[in-house]
């Protein structure tokens, strides 16, 4: 992490006194601007040590890259690669700290995330030793936060695990990593906060800021899609907009330089099951030397990612050249496949710092994030990944401190909505609720596939959604995801969904899954929103 403060100067438009009277004001503060993976963990952290704190985004809580990421909790096998061929000690230390704090995450929100075993095949000898070696790196990076040694696989152990595998495969590497409900985990955040007490306001875009005579930002605007306008006034403020970072830098200072190099990786997932026995696949190396990951996803496989530079409007939007990419990769890997059945796919821009060799390649430029203040007072926590969200939310708070001349008070123990203190307390509580949660539910063919998906999402509140509605309402709506009329309204009415595709892309991981699933519910969906309210909306990955 770098920390680092630059020149600018204060820009925004002055409003009438008749226009600021009419607005909601709202006094925090911490004002964090951006509700995805970075944003939630600083309300979350910042409540935690005292501070009142506004979160505010212009769309649903992690609907931007947040809830598009290639769902793994990694330290990054490719950035270790990296870090050995340039002799690079700070590339070390970044892959030890996205290691540490995947040890963390699967630790303290044990219903969200879990290890899997990802194999690295092999095609002789020497490639088996050299990632072998490799692996092991990885394992001692590891620490004591390890989740499993790394193991060599004999050819008929990967055959066995992935038994489409192209026939020149000799044997391979297994290691562990994690594998979570990114959506979920960004959403739980939030509303861990906002049950103590942080202001959300979803769907609602910062317009300006306001300045006290001394150029230090101290307030700001936001508009939401319905036309109301918020007037905040905060003692400090963070941007943690992702790949919106330049957009906030420059409402606060027209002279910035941009930082955010964008680019955007595709998912696809495919109806067949290429990794049967649960192990899913590392390709380390494509014909223009990126890795792709083939992985386990709800009895399907998910395939991705690719690598493209890209500005802002076109980082949600896959591309056919994308997924035409992924799958003549996954055709050679697996030449017995017959064309693969896409039952979904996204895209999300992954916000990198803009290297100093411009010509650089993107897939060559490590997930790092650095923490900026501005003059003005705005800090902007741009770059790092998923997985390291909560160390970028530390570092984040540690420029609040400095903003502020204030030393935050020691944090309070505030476990994740769905946890106990503890992860083995939150397990062994899971497992005597699941008896108690089968009773609760209407019998079924997917039956124990609806318990298992309840408390998955919502860990020990799962009892609480479902006892408080009616028995016709915990019906399962699908047998892909076996969501319910009962969530459906449960997120509406406590969890800021607003639309159609926060319901079934984030909510819920229906439409994650399979699209077309997800949109023969959607006339259910929609009844709900107007029955609140709220407009019909169209089911769109890219929102």
């Amino acid at each position: 992490m770098r920390l680092k403060e630059k020149n600018g100067s204060q820009n925004g438009m002055k409003l009438s006194k008749e226009a600021l009277a009419g607005m909601n004001k709202i006094t925090v503060d911490l004002l964090v601007i951006g509700a995805g993976a970075t944003g939630a963990s600083v309300a979350y952290e910042a409540m935690k040590r005292g501070l009142k704190v506004g979160l505010v985004d212009a769309g649903d809580i992690g609907s931007g890259t947040s809830s598009r990421s290639t769902k793994l909790l990694h330290g990054g096998v490719r950035y270790l690669e990296l870090a050995f061929k340039t002799l690079d000690v700070s590339q070390l230390k970044l892959v030890r700290e996205a290691l540490l704090e995947r040890g963390f995450w699967l630790n303290e929100a044990p219903f969200l995330a879990r290890s899997i075993e990802l194999a690295l095949p092999t095609s002789n000898c020497f490639n088996k030793a050299y990632y072998g070696v490799g692996l092991k790196a990885y394992d001692m990076l590891a620490g004591s936060s390890n989740i499993g040694a790394s193991r060599l696989l004999s050819k008929e152990e990967i055959n066995k695990a992935i038994p489409l595998l192209r026939g020149s495969i000799d044997g391979g590497v297994a290691y562990k990593d994690g594998q979570f409900d990114d959506a979920r985990l960004n959403l739980l955040l939030a509303l861990t906060s906002e049950r103590e007490g942080t202001y959300i306001k979803t769907y609602s875009e910062v317009l300006e800021f306001k300045y006290r005579e001394n150029g230090q930002v101290c307030g700001a605007i936001s508009q939401g899609i319905d036309g109301s306008q918020q007037s905040w006034e905060f003692k400090a403020i963070v941007n943690a907009t992702g790949i919106g970072s330049d957009k906030i830098r420059h409402l606060a200072d027209p002279n910035v330089e941009p930082r955010i190099l964008i680019s955007r990786g595709t998912h696809l997932v495919v109806e067949e099951n290429l990794c049967p026995e649960g192990i899913g696949l590392l390709i380390p190396s494509t014909d223009d030397g990126r890795v792709l990951f083939v992985l386990p996803f709800f009895g399907r496989t998910q395939i991705g990612t690719t690598d493209i530079r890209c500005n802002i409007h076109e980082a949600n939007s896959p591309s056919t050249n994308e997924e035409a990419y992924l799958i003549r990769h996954i055709k050679s890997w697996f030449p017995n496949l017959r064309e693969p059945t896409i039952s979904s796919q996204w895209s999300g821009g992954r916000p990198l710092l803009m290297p100093c060799k411009h010509d650089m390649n993107s897939s060559d430029v490590v997930r790092e994030h650095e923490i900026e203040v501005l003059p003005c007072g705005l800090i902007s926590a741009m770059g790092g990944k998923w997985t390291t969200s909560r160390k970028i939310a530390l570092d984040t708070l540690q420029a609040v401190e400095r903003v502020l001349d204030i030393k935050l008070s020691h944090k309070k123990r505030i476990p994740l909505m769905g946890c106990k203190s503890n992860s083995h307390q939150t397990r062994l509580t899971l497992l005597k609720e699941r008896e108690e949660l089968s009773r609760c539910l209407p019998d079924s063919m997917c039956k124990q596939q609806q318990v298992e998906h309840l408390q998955s999402n919502f860990g020990l509140e799962a009892l609480s959604v479902i006892l408080k509605a009616p028995i016709v309402k915990r019906e399962p709506l699908s047998q892909v995801i076996p969501v319910c009329i009962a969530e459906i309204e449960h997120a509406i009415d406590n969890e800021h969904a607003c639309t159609t595709t926060d319901i079934l892309a984030r909510r819920n991981r229906l439409a994650m899954i399979d699209i077309n699933e997800a949109e023969r519910i959607i006339p259910i969906v929609q009844q709900k929103l107007e029955e609140r309210n709220l407009p019909k909306s169209n089911l769109d990955l890219s929102k």
